[in-house]
């Protein structure tokens, strides 16, 4: 490895360390809604049986999980609450 490409690999290396530095709180955000989402699709799958006794049909869905992801319990209760509405 010549010094050049030594002082490149170096550089890199610490610009891709001050972009995680500078962007921590964003892409601790994401990870935190990437999370939620998940969980809430997990729920979702989860209550799909008592949802058919009731008569409640939330699908496991990119939608669904995003309103989970960003307002937790409360946005599993407004689409409840939408889907009873609807129907």
């Amino acid at each position: 490895m010549t010094d050049q490409q030594a002082l490149l690999w170096g550089l890199g290396f610490f610009g891709v360390l001050l972009a995680a530095v500078l962007l921590r709180r964003v892409l601790g955000q994401l990870l935190r809604f990437t999370l939620r989402a998940v969980v809430g699709g997990g729920i979702l799958a989860a209550l799909a049986p008592l949802g058919e006794l009731l008569g409640l049909h939330l699908g496991v869905n990119v939608f669904n999980m995003a309103v989970i992801g960003l307002l937790g319990a409360p946005g599993l209760g407004l689409l409840l609450l939408l889907n009873w509405l609807v129907r």
